[in-house]
């Protein structure tokens, strides 16, 4: 296992962390099979784990917490967020801060969590939304200073809106934030233009998330693909957005090398970045665990792959169905 250090905080993190949003918001989950795949996680040197109080109202973070209990003796890394107080993905510039994350929701769902998790402090609270209207409010920041001198959090980060990587620099340059979470795959390769660049200057650490596209990068997903209704993923792979990224998924198959597979070319192609700290795929089976985290073994993609990569990042806006 490869490890980053964490931007500004030091952190020894695994290259390739967890993602724990599938185990609660998707089809297919089951609490034995995640139980059984975070410790395997832990015996392979995973040490990051991402969740949120928004993925099954708090089951995830339980999850992790019950992970917590299992292994006392390692040091192990936590992450969530805080949902908007709105209740919606992702934030907008015609919603005002008090409605998305005033001081009181702030601290209040920090309290929840440290309850689902089972701890005493937080290693890195996220805002689960953002909007960079926001950054000089003192609204927020009182309430992220009050939990930092309570010692119910150590640090805070934000995670942005899809396709939107630079609305958060103002908010990096008030200092209070030491991580940012964002998409940032063979597709989306946006973030490398001004915010990579900037967090490296500021030492504010990378989590990438979202290094399959959602499922499209793992080349598995068809025109006929039809998730069930109560699955995030049918409201994300709409017609508009399902069949160009199946067409440009299967562009990519024949760059990939002999005795690779496209998830692995995807998780490298991240991992090519200074910039990125650790990369948190989604993980609910434990083959998927041993797959993934395989590849940070250090060993970075050949130059001329890389180069062939670059032509295929996709320019994308936010749409209604983004999310």
């Amino acid at each position: 296992m490869e490890y980053r250090t964490f931007g500004r905080l030091g952190w020894p993190v695994s290259a390739v962390g967890y993602g724990m949003w599938g185990m609660a918001g998707w089809t297919g989950s089951a609490d034995e099979e995640s139980h059984t795949s975070l410790d395997l996680a832990v015996e392979l040197g995973c040490n990051f784990f991402d969740t949120a109080y928004a993925y099954g109202r708090g089951h995830s973070e339980q999850l992790l917490g019950a992970l917590l209990k299992r292994h006392p003796a390692r040091r192990l890394y936590v992450a969530t967020k805080i949902p908007p107080k709105n209740g919606k993905w992702p934030s907008r510039p015609e919603y005002p801060l008090e409605q998305v994350f005033p001081a009181e929701h702030i601290v209040k769902y920090t309290e929840r969590s440290l309850q689902n998790l089972g701890v005493e402090t937080i290693d890195l609270q996220q805002f689960h939304v953002w909007d960079d209207g926001w950054a000089g409010h003192e609204e927020w920041q009182k309430a992220v200073e009050h939990l930092k001198r309570e010692g119910k959090v150590q640090h805070f980060g934000i995670s942005v809106n899809r396709w939107e990587p630079t609305n958060v620099v103002a908010a990096l340059r008030t200092g209070l934030i030491d991580a940012v979470q964002v998409i940032y795959n063979i597709f989306d390769q946006n973030p490398e233009d001004e915010l990579f660049p900037l967090c490296q200057q500021l030492g504010v650490a990378v989590i990438a998330r979202v290094p399959f596209d959602e499922g499209s990068l793992t080349g598995t997903l068809t025109h006929e693909t039809v998730f069930p209704p109560d699955d995030w993923r049918s409201t994300y792979f709409v017609p508009e957005n399902l069949h160009p990224s199946v067409d440009r998924a299967e562009a990519l198959k024949p760059l990939v090398p002999p005795g690779m597979t496209l998830p692995e070319m995807a998780l490298r192609f991240i991992l090519h970045h200074p910039a990125v700290s650790t990369i948190i795929p989604g993980m609910r089976k434990a083959h998927h665990v041993r797959q993934n985290l395989a590849c940070a073994d250090g060993q970075a993609l050949p130059a001329p792959l890389l180069a062939q990569l670059r032509p295929h990042r996709w320019e994308r806006q936010p749409t209604a169905w983004s999310q």
